[in-house]
């Protein structure tokens, strides 16, 4: 017995190809960022036939516009920030010269290293997929069947939706006149003054990097601070570091119009009810990314929306049960990890029928600003809703790592409920925080009560070792507590 026949025995023992014992299932994926290859990798491990449909290459937004080139400019923006301390280590030097040119181009060659390096294509090829890319976008013809540009169908048991989302315009005069991300990545200068409308996490990157870049930067947010979905204590705190290095900061303010105005851009806002404005020479739209459905006819196969996103159940299945969807397009998660995540759980549930509900139990996400920050779990506000909780930051001030970098602008903050003394949010702003997040996750996810999140020996001297002191704060007024309370018992 060959090998082949010894795997499909398993496969079928498992109760994982359940619609026909004779024949794989066909699934169609359509969308090749991060959700589209985990889907079709998952289904291909469960024994179905999977075509990936891809209008571009490989890689989605994720490696070929978004966090892999943002975290690279990221890092130049870094490294020209921290030469500014070099006279506390002894160190002589300018400030150095920005070409940024080349760190655009830099960026760029980190957005191709999936393809041209890794040659993710070519790996997903190996493990048995069919991969159509660079053909278009997608669209239905029944609920069943989708056509790419050059007219090919592709027909499948189920359809798996891994589409993405896309830069989001305001309904504003001279919406044409303002920049996305997707415009970034082609700039040869930087701009001397730029405004940036939108201050969730990817209009605060934005922000600071071309801050640091050496631009005199404007940042509009409608909501009353910056980073409304974060802790108020990271969206304070946040706002105080880019103040103190020179950035306008404008929240509770409306965008009202772009237009030209001799040869520069002019920026019309509201503000406590007062209309004012300012020029700049470039602006940037970071107001939402709706997903990615124009051109898709969702319609033709009677898939619903949700507003701006894909309508899904708890299972990720739209209201067509032979279609699916995993990552932005859905709206639940915006995240890479998410996606990655959904993307397994909707791959499942095509295969092997709708039993797996997505269900994730932390979800770490950092951003990188300067300072950055990184969150998991509730929010203050979010946790006292139903919770009696305490909650003890550590001001990085107090932290003997911060101190050697020079970099003590930052906290830790931990939420935990009094009664079950487990986790419920944590909070850091500083230098390595979406690192540090990563603990604190696997602390959530690990049901650690907070004493054993103190007594964890974590290595020193590390920014990480903040959630151990932290822990350690909160232990200790634990033990206090009960003690009071077992006198006046």
């Amino acid at each position: 017995m060959n090998l082949e026949i010894i795997y499909k025995n398993i496969m079928m023992e498992e109760g994982e190809n359940l619609n026909n014992s004779h024949r794989r299932q066909k699934i169609i994926v359509v969308g090749g960022g991060p959700a589209g290859v985990q889907a079709a990798l998952r289904a291909q491990e469960l024994g179905a036939e999977v075509t990936i449909l891809e209008s571009n290459k490989l890689g989605g937004t994720a490696f070929n516009e978004g966090p892999a080139p943002v975290r690279t400019l990221a890092r130049a923006a870094r490294l020209r920030s921290d030469a500014k301390l070099y006279s506390q280590f002894g160190l002589e030097g300018n400030l150095p010269k920005v070409n940024f040119g080349e760190a655009i181009a830099s960026a760029n060659r980190v957005a191709a290293h999936a393809n041209e390096v890794w040659h993710l294509t070519s790996i997903v090829k190996e493990q048995g997929i069919t991969v159509i890319d660079e053909v278009g976008p997608a669209h239905f013809v029944n609920r069943n069947t989708v056509e790419i540009s050059d007219g090919r169908q592709f027909t499948g048991d189920k359809i798996i939706l891994a589409v993405g989302g896309k830069p989001r315009k305001l309904s504003i005069p001279g919406n044409e006149l303002a920049l996305s991300f997707h415009d970034l990545w082609q700039m040869k200068e930087l701009p001397k003054r730029v405004t940036v409308v939108g201050g969730s996490a990817t209009g605060c990157q934005l922000a600071s990097i071309l801050i640091d870049f050496g631009a005199e930067v404007n940042i509009v947010e409608f909501a009353d601070r910056l980073s409304p979905p974060s802790d108020k204590d990271i969206s304070r705190r946040l706002e105080a570091a880019f103040l103190k290095r020179g950035m306008n900061v404008l929240t509770e303010t409306g965008c009202d119009s772009i237009e030209k105005e001799n040869g520069k851009l002019k920026v019309s806002f509201t503000k406590n009810g007062q209309r004012d404005a300012l020029e700049t020479d470039a602006v940037f739209l970071m107001v939402g990314w709706p997903a990615n459905v124009s051109g898709l006819k969702l319609e033709v196969a009677g898939v619903e929306m949700n507003g701006p996103y894909i309508k899904i159940d708890e299972y990720l299945q739209t209201n067509v049960p032979e279609i699916l969807v995993a990552g932005d397009a859905n709206g639940v998660s915006m995240f890479v990890q998410s996606a990655a995540h959904q993307a397994r759980v909707a791959a499942e549930n095509a295969v092997m029928g709708a039993k797996r509900i997505y269900n994730p139990q932390a979800i770490a996400t950092g951003s990188f600003t300067e300072p950055e920050y990184g969150s998991v779990g509730m929010t203050e506000d979010q946790a006292k809703i139903d919770h009696d909780c305490i909650i003890e930051t550590v001001d990085y001030t107090g932290l003997p790592r911060a101190v050697m970098d020079g970099r003590t602008d930052g906290f830790c903050k931990l939420i935990v409920d009094r009664k079950s003394k487990l986790l419920l949010g944590v909070h850091v702003l500083g230098s390595y925080s979406a690192e540090v997040i990563q603990v604190a996750a696997t602390c959530i996810v690990a049901k650690m009560q907070i004493h054993e999140i103190a007594e964890l020996e974590l290595a020193f001297p590390t920014f990480t070792e903040a959630i151990g002191m932290t822990a350690q704060r909160i232990s200790k007024k634990l033990r206090l507590l009960e003690k009071e309370n077992k006198s006046i018992l």
